[in-house]
């Protein structure tokens, strides 16, 4: 950080800078409250319009949980105990009498 104080530094203020209508502390409490940032993989953003329908959806979610339904997975094949069946041999091929 450059500490160093210019001899051409002027402390007024550009006219375009107004702070009159300025309030000291505005966003001191939430500030001091901190933050929840989320970043959203793209994928996932591109199904949500907003933050509102974010909320909706996890809030959903949030629901679902306290109801303590198991969520059953698709079907899928149970797993099983037992080695794979071996293929069978071809019998051998007999001579035709003829």
């Amino acid at each position: 950080m450059n500490q160093h104080v210019h001899q051409n530094d002027n402390d007024e203020i550009r006219p375009e800078y107004d702070f009159s209508h300025g309030v000291r502390g505005k966003h001191y409490e939430a500030y001091r409250a901190g933050t929840n940032v989320v970043f959203l993989d793209p994928d996932v953003a591109q199904a949500f319009a907003d933050s509102a329908s974010v909320n909706q959806a996890l809030r959903l979610l949030l629901q679902l949980a306290r109801t303590n339904i198991p969520i059953q997975p698709d079907k899928a094949a149970p797993p099983t105990n037992r080695a794979p069946r071996r293929a069978k041999k071809p019998k051998p091929v007999r001579a035709t009498r003829g």
